[in-house]
């Protein structure tokens, strides 16, 4: 997930000896607070705490209605090691400023999941040794906050390292195991067809551990992805790939899977607005999906001016809206109502040249040859030869060609 998140943002441990070692249950630490139905953990948009203009968690609850909130990013240290920190810099067993962020919301009756991963700094399933340590890792995270849900985002480069793979996995498994109720989410890249080849021998390496979580989310966005068609038709893909890794069911499936999106103004420069995220909620409830949520709160507000200069923000959408716009879709997916408001519409962006029509999306997962033409970014695209997978973006040695705006 490209979105902007750790590249714009800046010790008591417990320990498990090993994998079969009982863990403390999630929610009996101190300053825990009773679990809410596992509908909101799925329905948690993102929230860096502490990087990108971070908004008042308080004030999105009263205008929305949200109760749950996405934190994110636990990596590991920055100078390496096998414990958890908040971005890389923060280590989780001092942490005070998160903890006040926790506290506000559940002092309102909400509660929180962590995200751990992303698409930037280092995770510890590449610098843990293995499953255990890389569990007993994440165990400090959830005795810490005392928590009830907890996102495992797995994605480049970490999931194209085999054995952080299987530690990431390995270690959801065990901490699924020793915290009883524990919501599991894993979120990894989405692709026109699904998900990509990494994506896939992630989840044959759960198969193959016999690791069930909640939901496999994909992020359908950043990959050539036109508008809420293109996303249903991704998540249909991947409830295909599900039913033949895992041998379920199409509703088995769609009861495992998840919608990751990303508002506004994606960092490819695709858009999703209002009515985009509208569509994908009513595929998401009319396929009883497990999970619909989206990057990020931090984005879920109007830029200054309106369109950002075109330019993709960790602070805003680069769209027109109200705030707080999305995360009332995250509210609709909890099957609660959001306060009424007069949403403000979402314009169709205008390409720079509307007399030059857009070709077919440029799709990552498509093999192109020489002569086939795309679009991408407001621009059509002519191939110079054979290619898949290599975003164009008109450089000289690159395969595509730069045939003007659309």
């Amino acid at each position: 997930m490209r979105r902007l998140r750790a590249c714009l943002g800046a010790a008591a441990a417990v320990t498990l000896a090993a994998a079969g070692t009982t863990a403390l249950v999630a929610g009996s630490a101190s300053g825990a607070t009773s679990a809410l139905d596992n509908r909101w953990y799925a329905a948690a948009p993102y929230l860096m705490p502490t990087d990108n203009d971070p908004p008042n968690a308080a004030a999105i609850m009263d205008a929305t209605g949200l109760k749950a909130f996405q934190l994110a990013f636990v990596l590991a240290p920055d100078g390496g090691g096998c414990s958890p920190t908040w971005g890389g810099t923060s280590p989780v067993s001092s942490d005070t400023a998160v903890q006040s962020v926790i506290n506000t919301i559940r002092s309102k009756g909400g509660d929180v999941s962590i995200s751990i991963g992303g698409y930037g700094g280092t995770k510890l399933g590449q610098t843990c040794a293995d499953p255990a340590a890389t569990a007993a890792a994440y165990q400090q995270v959830i005795t810490k906050y005392g928590l009830h849900a907890i996102d495992f985002d797995l994605e480049e480069p970490e999931y194209e390292n085999t054995a952080a793979i299987r530690n990431e996995i390995g270690a959801a498994r065990i901490l699924q195991q020793n915290n009883p109720g524990l919501y599991v989410s894993v979120t990894t890249a989405g692709t026109a067809d699904g998900t990509g080849w990494f994506g896939k021998q992630m989840l044959l390496e759960a198969k193959s551990q016999g690791f069930t979580p909640n939901n496999f989310s994909i992020m359908p966005f950043d990959g050539g992805f036109n508008g809420a068609a293109s996303q249903t038709s991704a998540l249909a893909n991947f409830n295909g790939i599900l039913r033949s890794t895992f041998g379920w069911d199409e509703a088995t499936a769609y009861a495992h899977e998840g919608f990751s999106g990303m508002n506004g103004r994606s960092d490819t420069g695709e858009y999703f607005s209002q009515a985009d995220f509208q569509t994908v909620l009513d595929f998401a409830t009319g396929h009883h999906m497990d999970r619909f949520t989206f990057w990020s709160l931090n984005r879920d507000r109007q830029c200054t001016p309106a369109d950002n200069g075109g330019r993709t923000s960790g602070t805003c959408s680069s769209v027109a809206q109200n705030a707080w716009d999305f995360a009332k879709f995250s509210v609709k997916f909890a099957g609660a109502t959001p306060p009424d408001s007069t949403p403000t519409p979402t314009p169709t962006p205008t390409p720079p040249n509307p007399g030059n029509s857009c070709k077919s999306a440029w799709s990552s997962s498509a093999v192109y040859v020489s002569g086939d033409e795309v679009s991408y970014n407001h621009h059509n695209w002519k191939a110079k030869w054979w290619t898949q997978n290599e975003t164009p973006n008109g450089s000289d040695w690159g395969p595509w060609q730069d045939e003007g705006s659309c």
